[in-house]
């Protein structure tokens, strides 16, 4: 009894050490698709032409920040699916504070400035105009009635 234990010791001692010392067995090359997709995480180099075509396409679109004037979010292109801002459609909403695409503003160093949809003046003009037309048919309404 003492004797096989030992021997089986030994056997388990000899596996162990083969398995350890023996080489891997070689695997099959792994090849990646060439289409780009999510698993391609790296991938594929751009031909000069693409490049500039890329450029292009980037020099059409502002470089700068986009800031939100209500909490001042900075416009993140790779938070919102790699689109520009001037991309987004005017259902846009700021993530942080669901402001509307309307109340963010370009920043320039330290300034920032409107955006070219007309910003929130269309809005005031009516709205003055909706009181100033409702003070005067009030007027108007006291004196003929």
């Amino acid at each position: 009894m003492k004797y096989s234990f030992t021997l089986v010791l030994l056997a388990l001692c000899a596996a162990l050490s083969q398995a350890f010392t023996t080489a891997p067995k070689p695997t099959a090359a792994i090849t990646t698709p060439s289409s780009p997709s999510a698993l391609n995480v790296f991938g594929n180099k751009k031909s000069a032409a693409a490049k500039e075509a890329q450029a292009l396409e980037e020099s059409k679109y502002w470089q700068g920040e986009w800031v939100c004037k209500d909490c001042g979010y900075i416009y993140n292109r790779a938070e919102c699916a790699g689109m520009f801002f001037e991309e987004q459609g005017p259902g846009f909403r700021c993530p942080q504070c669901s402001g509307p695409r309307r109340r963010y503003a370009k920043k320039v160093g330290d300034v920032v400035g409107t955006t070219l949809d007309g910003g929130d003046a269309p809005i005031l003009i009516f709205s003055f105009g909706g009181v100033i037309a409702t003070i005067a048919f009030g007027i108007w309404a006291v004196e003929n009635l």
